[in-house]
């Protein structure tokens, strides 16, 4: 399945190479190229930079309905605070309008039939400007003189009522506009002018030298070239193969990388990277230009970066990118390079992220990162000549639904990320924090039925975090499958030594060494079937039987071969794996070592102890238990000294303190 999606991913890449031309502007003329006849050719390279200049020229812009809805509301408020203030005989001042002892002494006298209907024709005045466009830069004394023009009526025959009327106008309107940028019609309006202005072309007599062989490719000779048909467009096998094999290296380099990064990538993890990826390749295809990188970029990557880690998202994202058809064709470099940045910063992040409330804060965050950092690109345009959205640049308007886009699909990706857990077996951060909690069922079983276990659990899982800071290892899993490498015990709690209390061990009734061992496995064997009953995500069931690995059962083995001395070692060892990750390692050396630590002598030194802790430790080193776990001699070291730390804090003195004697209860 893995290389079927493979294959597909492949061929959806190289698709748009399947049929390309054979020429391109500026390759070089494998033929001398001599016009068969007379033609007239459109130049479409004078053409793009004609619209190109059009672009900042040709801005259509249309009334806001809402921004106008939103100006008369203001102006209704200020006909209420004259209303108001009226009525209490405190009209000096409403808002910013200074009122003159005539239109304060006007305000005072009309009757209500009166004020309504001057105030309608304030409301009619007001309508009529923002109908034909009002625009924020006009100066106060313009706007007052548009105003007088607008305000008309009997109800403005008096001087103060019209001077009044001109000065509320002025005020609620200042500063302010109802336009906005269609850029539909902006585009509508470019073509247009370029209509007018005549479509360039290029004039070829019969005979004319168009290439000649080993020579670049110009632009017009390009398009001469394309009219008489000497460009072909025909099936290039060769190239399109040659695609197909880079797509399909960049999916198997992609899944070695995935594997360096994560030892314990599953298939059905390879297996939800190459869907999404196809999902994506599909998406750039079916769409093309008119689909933003950012929506086919951004969640996915944030999705892989939660279940698999930082690395796997981004290497992810480096292969989207790269693969992009053409490679951005009718987009721009620069939203690509936005929609990357913005992926890689969502990883970085997110890959230290604890809790769902804290991604929930990116879709925020990221989307608000990319309409700035597009806002910005556009400025720096003209700076630096690089126009990285090709001919037709995207309004404000465009950047702001990009955005706003993005931040829906991430919110619809934080509500899936909980069903591909459970799907896909996917272990997120905010995953591993819920199957830490002590109260879940597994973990409260642990406490009440083997609370021996349960608190050798609680002080391996000390050990192992602090083991797992010092080398910088995953410390969320570590502390996470600390907790349930033992709930295999709860198949037969009392056969293990810290829950026996008064009663006899039973080993010693059983009295056959072998037995005992298969006892001693099975809570391995136990352990695997809870951990599939209760759902436990692969990289929490690995620490049950890599914890213990291929150890030998040294007691029960002394006592088998006291009864026979060529009884087989293999009989008493774990069937394993050995760890396979630092994480179990350092589980294993921490469960190796708590029961060594937990018996010293009170006045034990830190260098006695630290060398208990190192017989330990080299003795799973030589016996071959590390072999597959990648910890490095000086990460071991760093182990022991954690370890040493923990049991130092745990045997801190404390003050006797006095018991008072219980008081006789009276008789």
């Amino acid at each position: 399945m893995v290389m079927v999606l493979c294959l597909a991913v492949a061929m959806l890449s190289s698709m748009p190479w399947l049929i390309k031309p054979d020429l391109q502007p500026g390759s070089l003329a494998p033929f001398d190229a001599v016009a068969p006849k007379d033609a007239v050719v459109q130049d479409s390279t004078v053409l793009e930079q004609r619209r190109s200049s059009l672009v900042a020229r040709s801005v259509v812009q249309v009334i806001d309905p809402e921004s106008t809805e939103q100006l008369r509301q203001r102006l209704k408020q200020q006909l209420r605070q004259i209303r108001q203030l009226t009525e209490n005989g405190s009209a000096a001042r409403i808002g910013p309008v200074n009122l003159s002892p005539e239109e304060k002494e006007w305000l005072e006298k009309p009757k209500e039939a009166e004020r309504q209907t001057w105030e309608t024709a304030v409301m009619q005045a007001a309508n009529r400007m923002l109908s034909q466009g009002l625009v924020s830069n006009l100066e106060v004394d313009q706007l007052r003189r548009a105003a007088d023009l607008q305000v008309t009526g009997e109800a403005m025959e008096e001087p103060p009522a019209r001077s009044l009327a001109g000065k509320l106008l002025a005020s609620a309107l200042r500063g302010s506009t109802n336009l906005r940028t269609d850029p539909n019609l902006s585009k509508q309006l470019i073509e247009e002018q370029l209509t007018k202005q005549g479509i360039p072309t290029i004039d070829v007599r019969k005979g004319d030298l168009i290439t000649r062989k080993g020579e670049p490719i110009s632009p017009q000779a390009y398009d001469v070239l394309d009219y008489f048909g000497k460009v072909r467009r025909e099936p290039q096998p060769l190239i399109w193969f040659q695609r197909f094999v880079e797509a399909l290296a960049a999916c198997g380099v992609m899944l070695l990388v995935m594997r360096r990064e994560r030892p314990g990538l599953e298939v059905r993890h390879a297996l939800l990277a190459l869907a999404l990826l196809l999902m994506v390749q599909a998406a750039k295809l079916w769409f093309q230009g008119s689909i933003s990188p950012l929506a086919v970029l951004v969640p996915p990557t944030l999705v892989l970066t939660e279940g698999l880690g930082t690395g796997c998202g981004l290497v992810w994202m480096s292969v989207a990118a790269l693969l992009w058809p053409e490679p951005v064709q009718g987009l721009g470099d620069g939203r690509l390079l936005v929609a990357a940045t913005i992926a890689a910063a969502g990883a970085l992040i997110a890959g230290r992220q604890r809790s769902r409330g804290q991604l929930l804060q990116l879709t925020v965050l990221l989307p608000l990162g990319a309409l700035v950092g597009q806002w910005l690109l556009l400025q720096i345009q003209p700076l630096t000549g690089w126009y990285a959205w090709g001919s037709l640049n995207p309004t404000l308007d465009e950047l702001a639904t990009d955005a706003l886009m993005l931040s829906v699909l991430l919110m619809l990706t934080l509500l899936i990320i909980p069903v591909l857990e459970s799907s896909f077996g996917l272990l997120t951060r905010a995953r591993l924090l819920e199957l830490a909690d002590q109260e879940r069922p597994l973990l409260r079983r642990l406490s009440c039925e083997a609370p021996g276990t349960f608190e050798h659990t609680l002080m391996i899982c000390s050990l192992a975090e602090e083991g797992a800071r010092a080398i910088g290892a995953d410390v969320d899993l570590i502390r996470t499958g600390s907790l349930y490498h033992d709930v295999g015990k709860l198949h037969a709690p009392g056969w293990f030594i810290e829950n026996q209390k008064e009663e006899p061990n039973p080993h010693d009734d059983l009295d056959d060494p072998q037995a005992s061992a298969a006892v001693l496995q099975a809570h391995v064997d136990e352990g695997l079937k809870l951990a599939r009953r209760h759902r436990l995500p692969r990289p929490i069931a690995d620490f049950i039987p890599e914890h213990q690995g291929t150890l030998k059962m040294g007691y029960f083995l002394h006592k088998a071969r006291e009864r026979d001395a060529s009884v087989d070692e293999r009989r008493f060892r774990y069937r394993g794996p050995a760890p396979r990750s630092r994480e179990t390692a350092v589980l294993m050396l921490a469960d190796g070592c708590e029961a060594a630590l937990r018996s010293l002598p009170p006045d034990t030194s830190d260098q006695q102890a630290r060398d208990t802790v190192r017989r330990i430790v080299e003795g799973r080193y030589h016996d071959g238990q590390l072999r597959k776990s990648s910890l490095s001699r000086s990460e071991i070291e760093l182990v022991i000294r954690a370890f040493v730390q923990v049991w130092r804090r745990m045997r801190h003195r404390r003050i006797p303190y006095p018991i008072p004697a219980r008081p006789r209860l009276p008789t």
